[in-house]
């Protein structure tokens, strides 16, 4: 059962918070609300999210403050922001809005179609990295498992390799149809820049496994390089 990504909504007034939700609802993921700067900070201590929909214009912590503290953060600075406002200040104040952090700077009233299209773009590349992860945890435990079953008894992995490699190549094959609408939409650039990098992780992942094939030496010293 694949689990749904999590997306963070801030905003200090009760009624956008519900327009957002009804606005995402599409996508069936995860949305968690946020009334503050500050409720917001305290929901990235727990849990990971796909991706932020900020409101700039917040009593007490704006959304350029809330914005510095998760990027400043380990754990959150590589988390998507898209800023929300409803006051347009001209080219400085969005410049200001990017220089935060933020993949996108939205005026209010928004398209619900464009922002539901720019939010489904991050939630995709955040399944694809969870996905990446997954199949590079299996393939550590594999590359353990193959290490003890040399001590002992002589364990074949060639049907657990197969079954690496078919789920990789799906990822693969994703990863490449996700690149490819990025590139017709003429997508954010920070949203190009993530697919590139989680297609060069599959990469690595790919040659890790090719070699552990028979013939391209033995699963221990490949383990050892790693």
């Amino acid at each position: 059962m694949v689990q749904k990504a999590k997306i963070l909504l801030v905003d200090d007034r009760p009624e956008n918070l519900l327009a957002l939700e009804a606005i995402l609802s599409a996508l069936d993921q995860t949305l968690v609300r946020a009334s503050s700067g500050e409720e917001a900070l305290k929901a990235l201590l727990t849990d990971d999210f796909a991706v932020i929909l900020l409101d700039v214009q917040m009593p007490g912590m704006d959304g350029f403050e809330t914005a510095a503290h998760i990027k400043r953060r380990e754990r959150t600075r590589d988390i998507p922001i898209i800023f929300l406002t409803a006051i347009n200040h001209g080219p400085h104040h969005t410049f200001r809005g990017y220089a935060a952090g933020a993949v996108d700077y939205i005026s209010k009233p928004f398209d619900p179609w464009v922002l539901r299209a720019k939010v489904s773009v991050f939630v995709e590349l955040y399944m694809k990295n969870c996905q990446l992860r997954e199949q590079a945890a299996l393939l550590r435990l594999q590359l353990e498992g193959s290490g003890k079953a040399a001590v002992g008894e002589v364990k074949e992995p060639a049907g657990l390799l197969a079954e690496l490699s078919a789920r990789l190549a799906a990822v693969e094959e994703q990863a490449e149809a996700l690149s490819k609408q990025l590139d017709d939409e003429s997508a954010d650039a920070a949203a190009v820049a993530t697919a590139a990098h989680l297609e060069r992780k599959l990469t690595g992942l790919r040659r890790a496994l090719d070699a552990l094939e028979p013939g391209a030496g033995s699963a221990s010293s490949v383990s050892s390089q790693n």
